[in-house]
């Protein structure tokens, strides 16, 4: 392991590291495989890591970057593998590496990838190859011998250090034990040495919190940290987050509960802590019940970190960490709060109390004077403010940042107000900081307080430049005197005392009649009722409002009103009378009337959003706004008619979506030069959209209008970037003034069903990137202009009319998409494709599915495509491709699905990047071409139901993961294999299906290469004689399915798969003549759990006799075989649990049974077998005395009861007259019992001849039923005569005085069998 010594020798030396890990690895070598997981798994731990992604390895230089970065990283990985030392980039990188190890303190761990770490120490094998050329190459250069000599001194430096050897261990274990090593080592010292420094009195905290947590013990704990607010709770909490969370599988910082709770609901804090958890953004859930659940069962087997952030509310820790049961061993929960009762008395507390006087000093001098030195003047003034905040460290913060920078006398007249608002609420103490705002300073702070706190910053600061204030400037003066923080999420954000600070100088501006703010609807309403305080009012912000009232005096006297926002709200009045004209602002979500007051007309309004409104239209005449510079009136279904647009010449943003009654938009919208966005989607009756003004335009949304035939006509000159959407509109013909777009750079017209031409002068728009007219099913042809888009990049006509594409269609040189691809062939419609003629060089995809295309429908030179990479032409037609296909040297993907006259395939020698070739259901195909054994990169293969596939000469599996031929009914040999698969760079072919293939009689041996193969299936390969003596080599094989074949003697090597745990040799029937013999176990199959030899014809000695070795067998299904008794080792198989010997018509005993098993199915009707099964059970339980609680062992099998059982019967109930002098002193063992059904409780009553009703024996019977029986199954158990009898019941009887056996079943007792047992005739 690598030495940490270079972290304990620099204590008290902490450099800033940019990086946790630098990657130092030849990328010809690992960039694919091992260094790309091992960045993955750092990656996912939060270890902050470098890793060059263009690595031009092949030179001398090293970019400048490159070597800061391996100076600003603490650890630097360096991967050796074969090629390492041919790599002057790697060996210049190393000899950084090294310097910096001595000079800096960084750590260095080298990892020995394929090569051995005595070839790297003494450069031998392929460093001694690298370094005789680097010697030859500079053999006249002394300093390029000296370079030489340097190199290998970094070398054998470096690999003397003690690292990783992994040559022969799994790849996904050893990142796992490197990722922990950094993570539990060297990110704990880099947090601890740079991140705590500068937060005061933290190390105290941490230590005291560490005593409660107690991380090393593997229990679940959950540890409240409380106080007053303002004391430091969430640093606290948020510094501890950091120095554990290396230490669990997964951690959740959950800021804010009380405020997100409220703004968000529960169920979204749910989805955040299950998406931070899981490392899977999702809405996973969408109520906080289902959370609740979701929680539980995601996480129960986690180990976590969760930091819940001031709670507020039994609620936040009952659906987010209900129960102690719901995390994994060794989880912990942190929680922040005010309120000690939400803690329960069981957890842990904290409790946080103010900072002592001279940690209360150094944290007001690190905000007050920064990294300055504290002038001494200015310590009477510091030392009695730091008296005044009584330890609070929010207050300290606060103040120190006021008085930053500022004179003797500001700080003096400072301290004066401070004494003199002196309260023993910090509330009073923290505004002064408001008192030193400017006034449009501190209209911005109290809307944060009153309205925005959590809102996003993006969101708000429209609002606040409505003002015509600063709101940049006023912003950062917040941000600079600590009264708000931006989060990193870009939310707006400010402590609950500054918050509560705010709304207090509110609360007094009411109580002097003078409120500028309301945010409470009890407050509204006694403004509108009470006129109280109206002009003053500056700002209203309510939501989820019950009734509301506008009453016209009160809203006629708010003269200063800015903003006015109401989120859903009822309302009885008809409508509303006035609306200030001072408004900026105005949100009224489910406007419920159906006009604006009349004598509205605000000409300062800048945003007005009256979105699922009853409007029916905004005013009956022209209005002047000429600030307004957003209309939202989306979701206005009872609108019919916009407004006049011609007083609006600033509109920016105009949202008129799903307004359904709306039939026409007004003609002046065409002078709105400034309109940036316009939106109309799915207002299905509009007919008439004259002009559209795209001087400004962005993006113009006409989807789902349906009854839209006619596109706008366009006015102005276009400066800007313009994407349009018409999909699914009425529209037939775009006009003639679409030309004038010349910047528009995507054209959506998908599913415009009635559209039946492009225009000509489409051509013209030279800066269109994407064309989408799919699904337009009207549309014939494209005009012969379409090849003068020179910039079009995609070109979607999927299920389209169009079967003879112009020949200009070439001249696309940047296109790179292209489909016309259908959902079916149309009969008599053939696809041509016009001659490429070395045109479409940039183009990457082409999609011709199911276009008819015949022999001739493709362009011979086809060829000529350099830059295709993936070719769909599934569903097609022809039987031959053009020759030149097979000069598609880009080419990673070739679909030829379903083309079921294709007899021959292309060569694919020059395709050599090929990854995926899809032939399935290609019947007339006899032959895959022998190149394809070249092809070096293939990942997937497929040829399913190619019927008369005959021959299919090799197949290279450097790269193979999916193979599939099933169904290739006709294929008699399976192909050759050639290449290997190295599992610690990819993982290869996992699962091979060869379901079906009737002519298969042998496997070769080449196949036992697929060393990455999990799953193997050749059943109903009704040919197949034998598997390869090799196939023991399959190291990870974990299902092996050899139904129905012809395999009789499985090659001793088998038992070898150590990691299978599925293995079938099942037959239809056993053949004459044929016996199946398993090789002897060997102690092999280790991990097998299910194996299946049904019909394989044994006979005695044939089924091993060591067959009690397989440690992990669970199911064992034995059945139709010719057994006339078992191995006695079967009763060695801990594991078992389900035995099937059904239809063995030999067998006459049953074997001993396992400790596991509860399933067993064979002949009932054998009276022996029946005898023999109860044999096992009284066994079994030949120690249950009447005094016991053990419960009765249940066996379950098929579903008659067996003739065996001398009383049958139905119902839920079994009374049974025992005959004379039944019972035999060391004969009898006890009651048999079958039955069908669902039982919840049965009770066994032995009832005396003379009853007294004082001598009954009785037994409540607890039955430990199978976890997978059902209603359909029978029950065999025993009940015992010792768990029965209880001699001090039974008043002086004997046994032989008791005449009936009851048996009482409560639940659905379907049928039942009763026997007596006894011990001679087993």
């Amino acid at each position: 392991m690598a030495s940490t010594s270079s972290f304990a020798s620099n204590s008290h030396y902490c450099p800033r590291w940019k990086y946790v890990v630098f990657l130092s690895f030849s990328g010809e070598d690992t960039r694919k495989t091992f260094t790309s997981h091992l960045y993955e798994g750092l990656k996912n731990r939060g270890i902050f890591t470098f890793q060059d992604n263009i690595r031009l390895e092949h030179g001398n230089s090293i970019p400048e970057e490159l070597w800061k970065a391996i100076e600003e990283s603490q650890v630097a990985l360096v991967i050796f593998s074969k090629n390492y030392g041919r790599s002057r980039w790697c060996l210049n990188e190393l000899v950084k590496i090294m310097k910096c190890k001595e000079g800096n303190g960084q750590t260095v761990i080298p990892v020995f990838y394929d090569v051995d770490p005595s070839h790297v120490r003494n450069q031998r094998e392929s460093f001694a190859e690298a370094f005789a050329e680097h010697e030859f190459k500079y053999k006249d250069d002394f300093e390029g011998t000296q370079m030489v000599q340097g190199w290998r001194t970094a070398l054998t430096a470096a690999a003397n250090l003690r690292g990783y050897d992994i040559r022969d261990g799994i790849e996904s274990e050893n990142i796992h034990q490197i990722v922990n090593y950094i993570s539990s080592k060297l990110c704990k010292s880099a947090y601890s040495l740079s991140s705590l420094q500068d937060i005061t009195g933290i190390e105290a905290h941490l230590e005291k919190l560490n005593s409660q947590l107690q991380i090393e013990i593997n229990d679940v704990r959950i540890v409240g940290i409380w106080g007053i607010g303002g004391v430091g709770k969430t640093t606290i909490a948020k510094a501890i987050f950091d120095t554990l969370c290396y230490q669990f599988e997964a951690a959740c910082f959950l800021a804010d509960v009380k405020e997100s709770a409220k703004n968000n609901q529960l169920h979204s804090l749910q989805n955040t802590l299950l998406s931070e958890l899981l490392r899977k953004k999702d809405d996973y859930v969408k109520n906080k019940y289902d959370g609740k659940c979701m929680i539980q069962s995601r996480l129960c087997s986690k180990k976590v970190l969760i930091v819940l952030d001031d709670i507020d509310h039994s609620d936040h820790l009952e659906y987010l960490a209900g129960d102690l049961g719901w995390f994994g061993d060794g989880s912990r929960v942190i929680l922040t709060t005010r309120n000690r009762h939400l803690i329960e008395k069981d957890e842990a507390i904290y409790e946080v109390s103010t900072l002592p006087y001279h940690e209360s000093m150094q944290l007001f001098n690190q905000y007050a004077f920064k990294k300055e030195v504290s002038d001494e003047r200015f310590n009477k003034f510091s030392l009695e403010l730091v008296n005044h905040a009584k330890g609070l460290p929010l207050a300290l913060k606060v103040w120190g940042s006021l008085l930053h920078r500022k004179g003797l006398t500001q700080w003096r007249s400072t301290l004066d107000r401070i004494k003199k608002n002196s309260t023993s609420e910090i509330v009073e103490k923290l505004k002064i900081s408001y008192d030193g705002l400017e006034p449009e300073e501190q209209k911005i702070f109290l809307d944060l307080a009153c309205f925005f706190r959590g809102h996003r910053k993006k969101r708000v600061m429209p609002i606040l430049e409505s003002y015509d204030v600063g709101a940049e400037y006023g912003l950062d003066v917040l941000l600079d005197k600590s009264l708000i923080f931006i989060s990193n999420d870009d939310t707006i954000e400010m402590h609950d005392l500054i918050q509560d600070m705010g709304r207090y100088v509110v609360k007094m501006q009411k109580k002097s009649g003078e409120p500028s703010r309301v945010w409470d609807n009890e407050d509204f309403e006694d403004v509108m009722v009470n006129d109280m305080g109206t002009k003053a009012m500056e700002a209203i912000w309510l939501e989820d409002v019950q009734n509301l009232c506008f009453s016209r005096e009160p809203m006629e006297n708010m003269k200063r009103l800015r903003i006015l926002y109401i989120y859903g709200f009822h309302t009885y009045d008809d409508s509303v009378e006035y609306l200030p004209n001072s408004l900026r602002w105005f949100d009224c979500y489910g406007y419920p009337w159906e006009s604006l007051p009349e004598n509205f007309e605000p000409k300062r309004l800048v945003h007005l959003d009256l979105r699922g409104s009853l409007l029916r239209h905004l005013w009956t005449e022209l209005k002047h706004l000429p600030s307004l510079r957003n209309l939202n009136l989306n979701h206005s279904r009872r609108l019919m008619q916009t407004p006049d647009f011609t007083g609006m010449p600033n509109l920016e943003y105009l949202d008129l979506g799903c307004c359904s009654n709306l039939e026409e938009v007004h003609h002046s919208l065409g002078c709105c030069r400034k309109l940036i966005m316009l939106d109309l989607r799915d207002c299905q009756i509009l007919k008439r959209f004259p002009y559209v003004n795209v001087e400004s335009l962005g993006s113009l949304n006409l989807r789902f209008c349906y009854s839209l035939e006619k596109f706008p006509e366009i006015l102005g000159t276009m400066k800007s970037e313009l994407e349009i959407k018409v999909e699914r509109s009425g529209i037939w013909e775009l006009p003639s003034s679409i030309q004038y777009l010349t910047h528009i750079t995507k054209l959506n017209l998908s599913d415009t069903k009635n559209l039946v031409a492009l225009p000509s002068n489409i051509g013209k728009l030279k800066d269109l990137v994407k064309l989408d007219v799919s699904r337009c099913s009207k549309l014939e042809s494209f005009p012969e202009e379409i090849g003068d888009l020179e910039n079009l990049v995609k070109l979607d006509a999927r299920r389209t009319q169009i079967s003879q594409p112009p020949p200009s269609i070439v001249r696309l040189n940047k296109l790179k998409f292209l489909t016309f691809g259908k959902q079916k062939s149309e009969d008599g419609v053939f696809f041509v494709f016009p001659q490429v003629n070395r045109g479409l060089c940039s183009l990457e995809i082409l999609d011709l599915s199911y276009c008819n295309l015949i022999d001739g429908g493709l362009p011979e030179d086809i060829g000529c495509l350099s830059s295709l990479k993936e070719l769909y032409l599934d569903g097609n037609d022809f039987e031959n491709l053009p020759k030149s296909i097979a000069q598609l040297g880009a080419l990673r993907s070739l679909y030829l699905s379903n083309c079921t006259r294709l007899k021959e395939l292309p060569g694919f020698t020059r395709m050599p990047h090929l990854e995926t070739l899809n032939l399935p259901n290609c019947i007339n195909l006899e032959e895959v071409h022998h190149s394809v054994g070249f092809l070096k990169k293939l990942l997937r293969l497929e040829l399913t139901d190619c019927e008369r596939l005959k021959r299919f000469p090799a197949l290279c599996i450097d790269n193979l993961e999916y193979l599939d031929m099933r169904g290739c009914s006709n294929l008699e040999n399976f192909p050759e294999i050639f290449g290997s698969m190295n599992l610690e760079l990819k993982s290869g072919i996992r699962y091979l299906y060869l379901i079906g293939l009737e002519n298969l009689v042998a496997l070769p041996s080449s196949i036992c290469k697929l060393n990455g193969l999990v799953g193997l299936d050749v059943s109903w390969c009704s040919k197949l004689e034998s598997l390869p003596e090799e196939i023991g080599d399959l190291e990870n094989l974990e299902e092996l399915d050899a139904s129905y074949t012809l395999v009789s003697r499985p090659p001793p090597s088998i038992v070898g798969l150590k990691e299978l745990k599925f293995l079938s040799f099942a037959k239809q029937e056993s053949q004459h003549g044929v016996y199946f013999v398993f090789p002897p176990v060997n102690e092999g199959f280790r991990s097998l759990e299910i194996l299946d030899l049904s019909y394989c014809n044994f006979i005695y000695g044939r089924l091993p006799e060591d067959i009690g070795c397989l440690s992990s067998l669970k199911e064992l299904k034995l059945m139709g075989n010719n057994l006339e008794y078992l191995p006695q080792s079967i009763s060695q198989l801990g594991s078992l649990q389900s035995l099937d010997l059904s239809n063995c018509s030999r067998l006459t005993q049953l074997p001993e049974f396992p400790e596991q098993l509860d399933t067993i199915y064979a002949d009932w009707s054998s009276d022996s077998i029946c005898n023999s099964l109860f044999r096992n059970i009284s066994s079994l339980q030949h120690d249950i005395y009447a005094s016991d609680s053990s419960s009765l062992r249940v066996f379950t099998s098929g579903e008659n009861i067996p003739s065996w059982f001398h009383h049958q019967g139905t119902g839920r109930r079994v009374t049974v007259k025992l005959p004379e002098n039944w019972y035999i002193l060391y004969n009898f063992l006890g009651f048999s019992v079958c039955y069908s059904g669902s039982l919840i409780e049965t009770k066994a009553y032995l009832i005396p001849l003379c009853d007294d009703g004082l001598s009954w024996m009785t037994r409540k019977l607890k039955l430990a039923l199978p976890k997978w029986s059902t209603e359909s199954n029978i029950h065999f158990f025993l009940v015992p005569f010792a768990g029965l009898w209880d001699t001090s019941k039974a008043n002086g009887k004997t046994p032989n005085d008791y005449g009936l056996i009851r048996l009482c079943f409560s639940g659905e007792m379907k049928k039942f069998g009763f026997r007596l047992l006894y011990k001679d005739e087993l």
